[in-house]
């Protein structure tokens, strides 16, 4: 009772907090951490007052579900659902991604193969709505239609302050196989074995991504849950670092908590831009500060004083261009897109993972999602590149991600809307749900309170 009271009071706090809010003036939350990597304009007014949203209300492990507030964190989320042998359907790769910003902003890990995207696992929300009103929200009923354009709304049609998630068993263990491929078509092919029979190679397989260094190098990491662990699991928190394992081992034992936070230590490989990889530079960097939030707030600490960037125009070095993105691509597309990618922009490594719309009754039962219309049925493949490149002369900042952006297009892709985008509004709205979009908003926020999907995305409002 007293966390319900508790959450009651919370959210009476925000509703006060979004009627103080002036109109006209722009709707924050404001909160310690952020995965975004879109600049926006200094908030003038102060943010949401979300600090009582941050906790897990209940689990039943009877029923496998759990009530969450919105500002929940993935990381406190597992804590409290691995004790009963659960864990969410899909865990995002890294610890401060909040439940409610996976469910407006998108996310994804190695089981969105069969169990796609984390709303995918909602059976109801609370939504404060442009209005200031709370409604309940369920994939029937009166508010259905909030309910399916919530995800990949980005905040611009309510913000979820408690959410009502599926869990699924989890064992303590997950035990990898790092298969390596010379050839893209062989690792789409492997692929599609894994989401047609949940196997491969005669093993089951609950957990599938992995990892391009090159077209001609390439691994898919396959994770099954066990209890079993027979030469003690891998640790990966320490000096060893989890990507370059993959290269050096066909075989792999981590323990299920760990396995859920294997990017998060080094931000997949991001970490090697602070140094963080150098073996004595990591063991001189506390552990507590080897995670991905803290890497972060460095990130955004450069974007603010353009100390590198100041740095290497000194040197007579071009400036360069930030490039962080999540496409997701037909499966049947990815090797075309993999190698234009290694030809015309040519980061490495990048990260690839799986993923299917969910079909929670057997095949044909999954439903599109009208701001991010994946096609129910269609295996993808995300994509995820992270890092810069330079300005080639004559080029222009914002050209290389414009490119992708065509690229992605021209396959059938889309593209997640977490950094960078250029689209006009026209492409904008065809891609993700424009017209269900302002329907949606006229009857939640009929005075645009809220930033509009387009302004938050792509103009940086």
């Amino acid at each position: 009772m007293h966390a319900v009271r508790d959450h009651e009071r919370a959210v009476d706090t925000l509703r006060r907090s979004y009627a103080a809010v002036p109109a006209g003036e722009p709707v924050r939350l404001a909160k310690q951490t952020s995965n975004l990597f879109r600049p926006r304009s200094a908030p003038r007014t102060p943010g949401l007052d979300v600090s009582g949203l941050t906790g897990v209300l209940a689990v039943d492990p009877a029923a496998r579900t759990a009530d969450v507030q919105g500002m929940c964190t993935y990381e406190d989320l597992v804590d409290a659902t691995l004790p009963h042998g659960l864990m969410p359907l899909v865990v995002p790769q890294l610890r401060t991604i909040t439940l409610g910003g996976a469910v407006t902003g998108l996310g994804i890990e190695s089981t969105s193969f069969r169990n796609g995207l984390p709303h995918e696992s909602v059976l109801e929300m609370d939504v404060l709505t442009g209005s200031g009103e709370i409604v309940t929200t369920r994939p029937r009923g009166e508010h259905a239609e909030l309910h399916r354009a919530f995800p990949n709304s980005l905040g611009s049609l309510g913000y979820a302050t408690r959410l009502r998630i599926e869990l699924q068993p989890v064992r303590r263990h997950m035990a990898l196989r790092n298969i390596r491929f010379t050839r893209l078509e062989e690792l789409v092919d492997a692929v599609g074995e894994v989401v047609a029979k949940g196997a491969w190679g005669g093993e089951p397989v609950d957990a599938m991504d992995g990892v391009m260094f090159s077209p001609g190098e390439a691994y898919l990491v396959l994770g099954t849950f066990t209890d079993e662990a027979e030469d003690g699991p891998s640790d990966y928190t320490g000096q060893e670092i989890y990507y370059r394992s993959l290269r050096r081992r066909t075989r792999d034992t981590l323990t299920a908590y760990d396995y859920l936070w294997r990017w998060d230590t080094d931000w997949f490989w991001c970490s090697a831009a602070f140094g963080v990889q150098h073996p004595v530079v990591r063991r001189l960097w506390p552990r507590r500060y080897r995670r991905s939030d803290v890497y972060h707030r460095i990130v955004r600490l450069e974007h603010r004083h353009q100390v590198a960037a100041r740095v290497d125009r000194w040197r007579g070095r071009p400036a360069r261009e930030r490039v962080v993105q999540d496409v997701e691509v037909p499966l049947d597309r990815t090797p075309e897109f993999l190698r234009w990618f290694a030809a015309n922009v040519g980061m490495t490594p990048v990260w690839l993972c799986p993923l299917r719309l969910r079909e929670p009754a057997g095949p044909g039962s999954a439903k599109a999602w009208p701001l991010y219309p994946l096609r129910p049925g269609e295996t993808y493949v995300n994509i995820g590149f992270w890092g810069s490149v330079p300005i080639a002369a004559g080029a222009a900042d914002g050209d290389v991600n414009r490119q992708i952006e065509r690229m992605v297009s021209e396959v059938g892709g889309h593209k997640s809307l977490y950094s960078d985008a250029y689209y006009d509004r026209g492409e904008f709205d065809r891609l993700y749900g424009g017209e269900t979009w302002r329907a949606v908003k006229d009857r939640y926020d009929p005075d645009h309170r809220l930033t509009g999907l387009y302004e938050k995305a792509v103009t940086r409002a």
